[in-house]
């Protein structure tokens, strides 16, 4: 019998074999976790879109093109969550600080919230960066774009809803496509969340929670497409 198909030696290749298949699975486990931590998911292209800003100008998603930039829809009379994500915007703006980044806050109530109103509002709030556009224009326009970003806008129509919105932020890359990370189940989240938590897991909302996951993410992942 010879030395290469002795008992010993096909002992031996039953116990690698296994060994070799189970180091593959591991490693591609762990290569598949990578992947989705380090890689942001595809939404959508952005809409078109045209608003006025606080300086009077015109902006446009074609002049969004070449940044990374977050969209969020808020009002300046809004009591409760825009203040709120305002805040978490400053800190995220304060954070990147580069000509390349920049914040499109959309304002649902632009009977109110005109140019010269949305330029008071930037300044009391203490806006620095020319990124940073607050924009109006026409409601049903408004209401429509916010239905194409699928971020929730109440009904203008609808007294009770009209000035419901979503905390939900849009990240954009500089191709203009909205992008996002995956969550723990290896899910694209799809969009980002501007409130504050009770709780760390970001699972309880509160105005005046100290906990704010996703403004965290966010900062790592406008930093992975500013690369």
């Amino acid at each position: 019998m010879s030395k290469n198909n002795s008992p010993k030696s096909n002992s031996k290749s039953k116990v690698i074999i296994p060994l070799v298949i189970l180091a593959l699975l591991f490693l591609g486990i762990g290569f598949g976790m990578s992947y989705f931590k380090n890689n942001l998911y595809t939404v959508m292209k952005v809409p078109d879109f045209e608003l006025t800003d606080q300086n009077g100008k015109k902006i446009t998603n074609k002049d969004m093109l070449g940044k990374v930039y977050l969209v969020e829809f808020f009002f300046s009379k809004c009591p409760t969550i825009c203040p709120v994500m305002n805040s978490n915007m400053k800190v995220i703006q304060k954070e990147i600080d580069r000509p390349e980044f920049g914040i499109l806050s959309i304002s649902i109530d632009p009977e109110n919230d005109t140019p010269e109103t949305l330029k008071q509002h930037a300044d009391k709030i203490g806006v620095k960066s020319p990124n940073w556009h607050f924009l109006t224009g026409d409601r049903d326009y408004i209401g429509k774009l916010a239905d194409q970003f699928n971020i929730y806008v109440g009904d203008k129509e609808d007294e009770s809803e009209s000035l419901n919105h979503s905390g939900m932020i849009a990240l954009v890359d500089q191709e203009g496509n909205i992008r996002c990370r995956y969550n723990k189940d290896n899910m694209p989240i799809l969009y980002y969340s501007g409130l504050n938590y009770e709780d760390q897991e970001g699972k309880v909302p509160k105005l005046t929670g100290k906990y704010h996951p996703d403004r965290e993410i966010l900062i790592e992942d406008i930093r992975k497409l500013l690369k």
